[in-house]
Formats: C-alpha cells, structure tokens, sequence
C-alpha cells in the first residue's frame, strides 16, 4: 500500500479553512479514481501545545504505479489545483508505503 498523506499548516482563518475544505476540497479528493480510502483529520499536541499541523489528509492506493495513475488523472489534477484557494498555512506532502 501507498499513502499520500497531506499535511496542512495553521491557516490565518480556521473556520473559513474548515467550511472550503469540507464543502469543496474534499469533494474534490473523493472523485479521483482508484483511491482504496481517503480521511482527513485535525491535529492536537499531546500537552496542549500548537501541534505543527492543523489537518492531515491521507489518500490511499493499492501500489506505486497505481498512486502514479491516480495521481496523474484530471480528477487529482483538479484536487491539486484547489489547494491554493484555501491552504493559507501551507502545505508538507509525503508518501509512506510498505
């Protein structure tokens, strides 16, 4: 398994953040092709502290070359696009895979 995991940094307006990413990004995510799952998740720090990230994503697939597909697809193309219209606090991407 792949997984593309999205890390957001702290936006300048959370709220506003919240409301694109769940009424328009996300729909945008769900629509690209051969994704075994996708979750997205706000961050907390154990003590208390501002944790480094606001909200991870992670988009799963089932290999390299089928996250290389996925990835390349209009859908994806569009969800990457987006990312600039609402990600105020930046953006860390990474890929982990077994």
């Amino acid at each position: 398994m792949h997984v593309l995991t999205v890390c957001y940094g702290h936006p300048t307006d959370p709220a506003a953040f919240d409301a694109y990413y769940t009424s328009t990004h996300a729909p945008l995510v769900e629509k690209i092709p051969g994704m075994t799952s996708f979750t997205h998740r706000h961050c907390a720090s154990p003590d208390g502290s501002q944790p480094p990230y606001f909200l991870i994503a992670e988009l799963s697939f089932p290999s390299q070359e089928a996250m290389g597909a996925s990835l390349s697809s209009p859908e994806a193309q569009a969800a990457t696009a987006d990312v600039p219209n609402f990600a105020t606090g930046g953006v860390t991407i990474f890929i982990a895979y077994d």
